[in-house]
């Protein structure tokens, strides 16, 4: 056994007593409802709020401090959660908010208690995890403050930045023609705008000759964005909550759910503001609409009297920005590179058209579709069975991890689209991507899918970036690793909501027995699903007499029959709705038929004429128009 020094003893014996002396509770009551807001200055829409207010309250701890959050789910005709985004739930893998994994979901007019300690700092943000929930306005940063940073005595004053797309309707309205058999290919919808801080034309208002903190957070459904200043560089401190050591850029590529904490020093002068530049990464677009501004101009406000000018972008395509890599970024903590895998996942990402004719995403051929009970709580009601992967069922993709393995994923790119993927739980090191930021980042889109070959890769870093979502480049792989030391439940998932939507995700089951022996769900979780109608024990397809028998599980849907395409698929598609219309068309044409034939035995008409008005194709030929989406002229 390690002798420990005295005096160590007596610095950690002062820390400890340090730490629960100035830990607090902090709550927030938020009563989720419907608001109006119309941020973009084009439209007003209903959003979801808290406390009948949008945008939603920045939720503030320190390191430390316990996080309770009363939530009432005010909304009436939609379910909800809250997920942390980043917060690791060490120990309670409960409070993680992704509803049928970790929770039932909170059905109209219930209740819930998000209860957690906060041992960790840096830039988060909150967001529901449920099914088409948080584009609808219900997400927001998340700021764990901590004294003890090796920054924190280098700033005067620190900014929230939140980044996102925007839509104009109804997540609900959307997705019936996203995922849809007229929309194929999977095109994700457009947004109409992109807003700064949920809103357009901001001032951070600064002085001259200081040092500012500068948290930014891409709190988006789909649009990665980057971010400069121009005429200013800054220094990169921290990427999803790891900080990292000092270093100087001029641009960031954010992706869907990224951080980062910039120091800025300003110039010693008041003589101009300064464009803060936003521009949407249009190569995520399948279409670009001429009314669609993918850069955005705020302002590093140095003098309010001072003019206010708009960016002047100096490249033709946003994709000619060049970002600083955040692969070569090294912590500061200088965490070694972990050791051999005991544990390797290669994964494959594919989209695929699947048998019902709709768009639909895959890892390792599995699209992933929740289980009739939330996981977390099979786990804690299977027994000696939780390390058994069939009890979560084939289309969770649930992978069994053993405590404190060391595991690598590898996951290899085979959509021309880039994907940013997250893991719950966990920092992870990113040990190997190809292709990197920049010009080439998109350079395999034309080309073959590149895998990775284990046999044939750059040197992994000594000391590797870690972070809670990267990106998956085109057609390109990343390789990562994290040591599974936190018994629980974890998605790893595309962060573009409507890729999750169309299932690019799957189910970490981390240490089960650990969790059966360490977690202790509130009585008000089961509470829930009772009021929901969802079962709180079982297997994935709700069978609690045999945990093994997986019959009535929930299922993707099937393949579709060998030798059709995407393009047959569409030919099948609107072949069978123009033979529907040519039905129609029939059944309308012989029953004005047997009309004007009824009126000419009555002697009303005469050279087919009725009443002086022509019932004939043309009139019929309009009506099929009308019904196809086909202009009628």
């Amino acid at each position: 056994m390690a002798i420990i020094p005295h005096t160590a003893l007596w610095a950690a014996i002062v820390l400890l007593f340090s730490t629960l002396c100035t830990a607090k509770t902090v709550t927030y009551d938020f009563n989720v409802t419907w608001v109006t807001a119309n941020p973009d200055g084009l439209m007003e829409r209903k959003v979801i709020g808290v406390n009948n207010q949008w945008p939603l309250p920045v939720i503030e701890v320190e390191k430390g401090d316990q996080l309770v959050v009363n939530m009432h789910n005010g909304l009436g005709d939609k379910n909800a959660s809250i997920h942390f985004h980043g917060m690791y739930q060490n120990g309670t893998n409960e409070m993680d908010g992704p509803i049928m994994v970790t929770q039932c979901p909170i059905p109209p007019g219930a209740d819930f208690v998000y209860n957690f300690t906060v041992n960790q700092n840096g830039t988060y943000w909150y967001h529901c995890h449920a099914d088409y929930c948080y584009p609808d306005g219900y997400r927001q940063a998340l700021i764990v403050h901590d004294t003890e940073s090796y920054f924190y005595d280098q700033y005067e004053e620190e900014f929230t930045v939140t980044v996102s797309d925007w839509y104009h309707e109804l997540v609900e309205g959307i997705a019936p023609d996203f995922l849809s058999v007229y929309n194929p290919t999977g095109a994700e919808p457009i947004p109409q705008a992109f807003l700064f801080n949920d809103t357009l034309n901001t001032n951070l208002v600064v002085k001259p000759n200081t040092t500012y903190l500068i948290r930014l957070i891409n709190i988006g459904a789909f649009v990665a964005q980057y971010f400069y200043i121009e005429d200013h560089t800054f220094t990169i401190v921290e990427i999803d909550g790891i900080y990292t050591e000092p270093t100087e850029a001029d641009t960031l590529y954010i992706a869907i759910a990224q951080r980062y904490a910039i120091l800025l020093t300003t110039k010693n002068t008041t003589d101009k503001n300064y464009p803060i530049v936003t521009v949407a990464d249009s190569a995520l677009l399948d279409t670009i609409p001429s009314d669609l501004r993918l850069n955005l101009t705020n302002w590093l406000e140095y003098n309010a009297d001072a003019d206010h000018p708009q960016a002047v972008m100096t490249v033709d395509d946003a994709t000619d920005l060049v970002p600083y890599d955040d692969f070569t970024l090294t912590p500061y903590d200088k965490m070694p590179l972990l050791p051999e895998p005991d544990y390797t996942l290669e994964l494959s990402v594919n989209m695929e058209i699947l048998g019902n004719g709709e768009g639909y995403a895959l890892l390792n051929n599995i699209s992933y579709t929740a289980a009739k009970v939330p996981t977390i709580f099979s786990v804690m009601s299977s027994g000696s069975l939780a390390t058994n992967e069939l009890v979560y069922g084939e289309f969770t993709h649930p992978i069994v991890l053993e405590h404190n393995d060391v595991v690598q994923v590898i996951l290899n790119n085979n959509d021309g689209g880039s994907h940013p993927f997250h893991l719950h739980g966990h920092a992870f090191q990113v040990i190997d991507r190809t292709p990197s930021y920049g010009a080439s980042f998109y350079s395999y889109v034309d080309g073959d899918p590149v895998p990775y070959n284990a046999s044939n890769h750059t040197a992994f870093p000594a000391y590797p970036a870690r972070r809670d979502t990267f990106v998956l480049p085109p057609q390109g792989h990343f390789v990562i690793r994290f040591v599974a030391d936190n018994p629980g439940v974890w998605m790893f998932h595309c962060h573009i909501d409507w890729h999750l939507s169309q299932g690019l995700g799957m189910l970490f089951i981390e240490a089960p027995t650990q969790m059966q022996e360490r977690l202790n769900i509130p009585q008000n979780h089961y509470d829930v699903c009772k009021t929901g109608g969802i079962p709180s024990e079982g297997n994935a397809a709700a069978n609690t007499m045999d945990y093994l028998d997986l019959k009535g599980q929930n299922t993707q849907v099937g393949w579709l029959p060998g030798g059709f395409t995407a393009r047959g698929v569409v030919a099948l598609v609107f072949s069978c709705v123009s033979a529907v219309i040519g039905i129609a068309f029939l059944v309308v044409y012989g029953l004005s038929d047997l009309k004007f034939k009824g009126r000419e035995e009555e002697g009303m008409g005469e050279g087919g004429k009725v009443g002086g008005k022509g019932v004939g194709k043309a009139t019929v030929m309009e009506a099929s128009r009308e019904n196809s989406g086909e202009e009628v002229k």
